[in-house]
């Protein structure tokens, strides 16, 4: 019946639902739209909570846990646990830990009864039997033009010459190792060289090699042909032997041969780079005279930018108190430093490189060959040397230069 009313309520308001009333800010309200009686809340019926039906928990059935069959693990029996026999723990035997020894109460052998091997009956390392190099397995033949193998002594085929040719006595001697040419000749005018049985003391007197030569009684014979590399560090003067008691550069290549080598040419003490030591005093006279134009380059360091004019004036020529000199080429060694220069010359005059830059106003800060009648220091390490390669010497014989 109150649905009844209240729908038609709603009817008399034309079908449509009112708006509700709008509250103004001072909280007074337009006329309020009437919308018929309403069901109160509270008139509803309701379903009490408690008259729900509901299962009690204790009521439902549960299987008891124990009684799941189990099956057991790999189908092995199982023991009860509880019937396992223990062994109760005090009856587990100790050793009463105040009757082990404290540690520094245990005895320890003493140091001095140690047998040790008395360091007096080792015998030396030169001394120790060493197995012969002979009977070692060798995978690869020994290849001279190998990177790691330049210190071994290369037995050099001899040049091809006349055995009758006649030579100079004081060449022979040189080429023996003996000495050098002046001294052969001072050591010849002392009467203390013989030729086959006979003293000689004419100077110019020409031998032969099968000619018996003796010096102070001991036959010589001509060694063999050596030769050797070297980087030349800053601080050695090129020389065999130096009057003021400098270091030399046959101090960086002691005991690279018995035989008796010197250097070909001279660099000076704060130059640094290529040279070559042998004892083969003809080509080194090859190399020295300025009749066989042997190509050398140089890296130069200098204390300010070189320029471009400069350059062209070396090339083109400069005159210096001993004559002109002009290089083969000239140009910058780096693309973004041009302190740096590169140079090319045949000139053996003495100190010529910084010669040409300290007339052009330059100073010279460091100076090193770098290439030398077609031999560099490629793999070779400042101070370090190694032996010339077959291929090398046989350039070098040829006057294959360039």
């Amino acid at each position: 019946m109150e649905n009844e009313d209240w729908k038609k309520a709603f009817s008399e308001e034309g079908g449509k639902r009112p708006r509700r009333p709008r509250i103004q800010h001072s909280g007074v309200s337009h006329e309020p739209v009437s919308h018929g009686p309403q069901r109160p809340y509270g008139e509803r019926p309701q379903r009490p909570y408690g008259e729900r039906s509901q299962r009690p928990y204790g009521e439902r059935s549960q299987r008891p846990y124990g009684e799941r069959p189990q099956r057991p693990y790999g189908d092995r029996p199982q023991r009860p646990y509880g019937e396992r026999p223990q062994r109760p723990y005090g009856e587990r035997p100790q050793r009463p830990y105040g009757e082990r020894p404290a540690y520094g109460e245990r005895p320890q052998r003493p140091y001095g009864e140690r047998p040790q091997r008395p360091y007096g009956e080792r015998p030396a390392y030169g001394e120790r039997p060493q197995r012969p190099y002979g009977d070692r397995p060798q995978r690869k033949p020994y290849n001279p033009n190998a990177k790691y193998s330049f210190k071994k002594q290369i037995e050099y085929k001899e040049a091809h010459y006349d055995p009758n040719e006649p030579m100079r006595l004081n060449k022979f001697l040189a080429n023996a190792g003996i000495c050098s040419r002046r001294e052969a000749d001072e050591f010849i005018a002392a009467g203390v060289v013989k030729v086959n049985g006979e003293v000689v003391t004419t100077l110019g007197a020409k031998v032969t090699p099968t000619d018996e030569v003796r010096f102070h009684e001991d036959p010589v014979s001509i060694e063999k042909k050596v030769y050797v590399l070297l980087n030349k560090p800053k601080g050695y003067v090129t020389t065999v032997e130096d009057p003021q008691d400098r270091k030399t550069v046959m101090d960086l290549v002691k005991g690279a041969c018995r035989e008796r080598i010197y250097p070909v040419g001279r660099l000076d003490r704060n130059t640094t780079g290529v040279l070559l030591l042998t004892n083969d005093g003809e080509l080194a006279s090859k190399l020295m005279h300025p009749q066989y134009r042997k190509k050398k380059i140089y890296h130069v360091h200098l204390d300010r930018n070189v320029t471009a004019a400069d350059l062209r004036q070396i090339a083109d020529g400069i005159q210096l108190e001993d004559g002109e000199v002009h290089a083969d080429a000239v140009e910058y060694a780096s693309e973004t430093d041009k302190k740096q220069v590169g140079i090319e010359i045949h000139s053996g005059r003495n100190r010529i490189v910084r010669r040409i830059f300290e007339h052009l106003g330059y100073k010279v800060l460091k100076l090193d060959r770098v290439y030398f009648a077609g031999l560099t220091k490629k793999l070779v390490k400042r101070g370090d040397w190694r032996f010339l390669t077959e291929k090398e010497v046989n350039m070098l014989r040829m006057g294959a230069f360039e």
